[in-house]
């Protein structure tokens, strides 16, 4: 009876759990719509934010003279740059905190969304 049972199985593209072929790939193709739906939404939200206070930072602050004026020795690079931050005008902080904040959310969102593939891949 059980000979039987696997061979119909195999005969109808079946898995040992009963799932044909074609049903596996719909479920894979829906958790992975779910899954790009759930990043892409609030991700594109995210990275538009990023553009847009890193296009902030560039109209208010010579990126190239702070750059040249950034100490060779590795060890120095955290003071100079927290200076700098510390002796910039208020928008150019809060454009530099939304930016980080923003590329933050990004990886998180980026994360959840492989491992929600990945869970949905053991499935």
């Amino acid at each position: 009876m059980m000979n039987n049972t696997m061979t119909d199985n195999k005969s109808l593209g079946r898995s040992p759990t009963g799932e044909t072929n074609i049903e596996r790939i719909v479920m894979q193709r829906v958790h992975l719509i779910r899954a790009l739906r759930f990043a892409v939404s609030s991700s594109a939200l995210s990275m538009l934010v990023t553009v847009a206070a890193l296009w902030g930072i560039g109209r208010e602050v010579w990126v190239d003279r702070v750059l040249q004026n950034a100490p060779a020795n590795l060890l120095n690079l955290p003071q100079f740059y927290f200076s700098a931050f510390m002796n910039t005008h208020l928008i150019v902080q809060v454009l530099v905190v939304l930016t980080i904040g923003a590329l933050i959310y990004v990886a998180r969102e980026i994360s959840r969304a492989l491992a929600f593939i990945s869970a949905a891949k053991g499935v």
